[in-house]
């Protein structure tokens, strides 16, 4: 321990092209995914010894099936990291990525690591169906069948039904509470598939995105550049009869995999490199589980506040869009935030939603994006299925 917190660094931040559900990564093992974003990242940093990593924090949502027993460990072990690197998985759903990240930088900041890597993975391609045990041996009748892919399953009686509705459903209470149409919807969701298709065009994925080796998928798999505001517009509601949220403004199902290298000042001076950004301030809160939506608003202002921060001071957001009517409730609540700073090079109803991963995704391309600007303030925050917000500043 020391007697003063020390400044956290992120050196490097890398991530896979996000894949479609049942698309190019589906063949892919989570922890396989997992090991190659961690193999890249000690890679671009020669001059690390891998060795000196004190701790791997991976984020994972489901790990119900080939991630399970702990990911971050096998990640490590996977990649070929000397086997006294040790791991630890963690988990705050959608968070689960960036949970990890203000492990890591906690673990540093106090002085229990010099250096760590924190990321998130999710295969909800390749999440199992799972059955639960029969109460007593020998059952007559029927067993349930869960999928693990996403939501709700296996749900405590005793919860309140108002608060274990789908995260689809979640989402139109977040539309109809903050008066979110779907026209603004459809146009939220056709502005994340231009400017991450843009973005792409432009290069400025090149310094982050590690291609998976033996998969044909140089770039995020779920863009769909030649949509159009006719083209959404034409899609039915999907959770609601007669309401406004669609497959078109709902972000997809995905896999991925992302990972941050943290370091203090000694860290810093071991790995030879200019640092991309520096963590701040972080905050994490709940709110009505069926108002998932609406978490990041108060969790955002937290940590904008711990800062000593106002929007104003924001070079650029990036604010997890797990839905458009959700995404949109967060910014009508920060009227001092330039919308044009969200998401300035797509955001996941294009680039896609990989659970476990989107944390460290968001948290990354902050890193990168003030790296780029030489200088500025950013801010990553998520919705958390089950009612809760987290947020993190970077500073440069």
């Amino acid at each position: 321990m020391t007697d003063r917190l020390r400044d956290v660094y992120v050196v490097d931040a890398v991530r896979t092209p996000i894949g479609r559900f049942g698309g190019a990564l589906s063949g892919v093992r989570p922890d396989d995914l997992a090991a190659h974003v961690l193999r890249a990242l000690v890679d671009r940093t020669p001059g690390l010894d891998p060795a000196r990593i004190d701790d791997v924090f991976y984020g994972d949502a489901n790990a119900a099936g080939e991630d399970n027993r702990d990911v971050a460990r096998m990640a490590v072990l996977l990649a070929g990291l000397p086997v006294t690197v040790p791991g630890t998985t963690v988990n705050r759903l959608c968070g689960s990525g960036m949970e990890a990240v203000i492990q890591a930088a906690r673990a540093i900041a106090v002085g229990d690591a010099s250096i760590a890597v924190a990321g998130g993975v999710e295969s909800m391609s390749r999440a199992p169906w799972v059955v639960p045990k029969p109460e007593r041996g020998f059952p007559a009748g029927h067993q349930q069948m869960y999928s693990t892919t996403l939501g709700w399953r296996m749900t405590n009686p005793r919860m309140p039904k108002e608060w274990t509705v789908s995260l689809g459903e979640g989402a139109e209470l977040v539309a109809d509470r903050y008066g979110i149409d779907r026209e603004a919807q459809d146009a939220f969701a056709l502005a994340s598939h231009r400017n991450a298709a843009r973005a792409w065009a432009e290069g400025l994925y090149d310094g982050e995105v590690v291609p998976v080796d033996g998969v044909d998928l140089a770039r995020d798999e779920s863009i769909r550049e030649s949509t159009s505001a006719e083209a959404l517009a034409k899609l039915k509601p999907v959770f609601r009869e007669g309401g406004t949220v669609t497959a078109g403004n709902s972000s997809p199902l995905n896999d991925g995999a992302a990972a941050l290298l943290l370091v203090d000042e000694d860290g810093l001076r071991a790995t030879g490199r200019e640092p991309l950004a520096r963590i701040g301030a972080t905050a994490v809160t709940g709110i009505e589980p069926q108002y998932f939506g609406a978490g990041p608003v108060e969790a955002v202002q937290r940590a904008l506040k711990k800062a000593g921060r106002g929007f104003d001071a924001l070079h650029t957001l990036e604010l997890n869009e797990a839905f458009a009517a959700q995404a949109l409730s967060c910014l009508s609540q920060w009227p001092g935030l330039d919308p044009a700073k969200v998401n300035p090079r797509g955001g996941a109803l294009a680039l896609g939603h990989p659970l476990g991963a989107s944390g460290a995704r968001i948290t990354g391309a902050v890193a990168h994006q003030l790296a780029a600007a030489g200088s500025g303030t950013g801010l990553a925050a998520l919705c958390i299925g089950v009612g809760q917000g987290l947020a993190l500043v970077l500073e440069r």
